[in-house]
């Protein structure tokens, strides 16, 4: 099984592949980040903490990583999103109502604000999404009266799906062209929704192809092959990961079987502000220390390639889903974004992650939607 993390401190923290694995290893590089802290005086993680809150819903992170220049659209996912902070508590819930407001003015204006952004192809479904966020946007106005928290969340949900399928209508051509060397690997061009059935329940995930083509569409390869289904879970340590795709046998990875060989697919880690991912280099070795992934460790549930500890494109088909809660990887001290390639995330059942233990398994993973973004390898 594949050794996942090296140190932070440009120590191997293993000496073998076949050795230790995440448990270890994240608690080896908690403790460097507290050496680190402690002799170079840095301040706590509170003081450290950039402006701003780290997102740390999966869905959201995806809205946000969709390749659209339109700050409209932006505004209207967040005035929705800041919802969250009135159930929270943090506002009187009145106050949810000026965020209504302020989506409303971006919809009323949306043949000036929204649809020029939206392909021509998706022109009529925008527009029939608008109206029904105005619809929704009322009945949550509704349930703001009668303080119904309940609801409000749920509206709340239900507006910012509609966002989500608004903002992927905006997106047009794929941004960038995958380097030639990669070019012949399996690719996602756009994103796919699998359905992960484990021996302990089924959960959703999305794969984002538009941050991570080849890394995600090595996966839906697999998926498509049966590869994973089977499979059992190899490590479930609490509040760590749970991590899958070790094939039986010697081999670690895909053997592919048209050249015999191992399928190794590069490190792919897409920068915010980039148009293009780095490939092949950790951020680290790049000396890029401070740039943040457009898909960071923040979520529970991020889904991520396991590679071996010293080889940034040694991953193959072994995957981990990452159960860290976000508060102890916030934005700005997540000590493993930029060092492993995350492609998606779990978006529906979080709650079977919890639940997987060594002896569980994957009975199947299909694509039930986005398979006509998926390029599959070439000879």
């Amino acid at each position: 099984m594949l050794n996942p993390f090296t140190s932070l401190v440009r120590v191997q923290v293993w000496h073998s592949m076949n050795h230790g694995l995440l448990r270890r290893a994240i608690s080896a590089i908690a403790l460097a980040a507290v050496i680190l802290c402690t002799t170079l005086g840095l301040p706590s993680a509170a003081q450290a903490l950039p402006p701003g809150n780290a997102i740390t819903d999966g869905r959201a992170l995806l809205r946000y990583a969709l390749p659209i220049d339109n700050e409209p659209v932006r505004t209207l996912q967040s005035s929705i999103e800041d919802i969250s902070e009135a159930l929270r508590g943090r506002r009187r819930l009145s106050s949810v109502n000026t965020n209504l407001i302020r989506a409303e003015r971006i919809l009323d204006r949306a043949d000036e604000k929204l649809l020029p952004s939206v392909r021509s192809d998706q022109q009529a479904e925008a527009q029939a999404l608008i109206a029904n966020i105005k619809d929704d946007i009322g009945r949550l106005r509704e349930a703001i009266d009668a303080k119904d928290k309940s609801a409000i969340w749920d509206g709340r949900t239900a507006i910012l799906d509609k966002v989500g399928v608004l903002e992927e209508s905006m997106v047009q051509d794929f941004p960038f062209e995958v380097p030639a060397e990669y070019s012949h690997l399996a690719q996602l061009k756009g994103r796919a929704t699998l359905e992960v059935t484990t021996t302990q329940g089924s959960l959703t995930m999305v794969a984002d192809g538009y941050n991570a083509p080849v890394t995600a569409g090595n996966f839906v390869d697999l998926v498509q092959r049966g590869f994973y289904d089977g499979l059992p879970f190899t490590r479930a340590e609490d509040f760590y990961v749970v991590q899958v795709g070790d094939p039986p046998g010697p081999d670690e990875g895909f053997m592919d079987p048209t050249t015999g060989a191992y399928r190794a697919i590069p490190l792919e880690v897409m920068v915010e502000g980039d148009s293009e991912p780095v490939y092949g280099v950790t951020l680290e070795d790049a000396g890029r220390f401070l740039d943040q992934p457009v898909l960071p460790f923040s979520s529970y549930g991020t889904v991520a390639m396991a590679r071996p500890g010293d080889e940034p494109n040694g991953a193959s088909s072994q995957f981990f889903f990452f159960l860290f809660e976000p508060e102890l990887t916030p934005a700005g001290l997540n000590l493993l974004d930029g060092r492993y390639a995350v492609f998606g995330y779990v978006v529906e059942n979080k709650e079977v992650l919890g639940k997987l233990k060594p002896g569980d398994s994957i009975e199947s993973i299909r694509v039930v939607d986005g398979l006509d973004n998926f390029i599959p390898p070439q000879a």
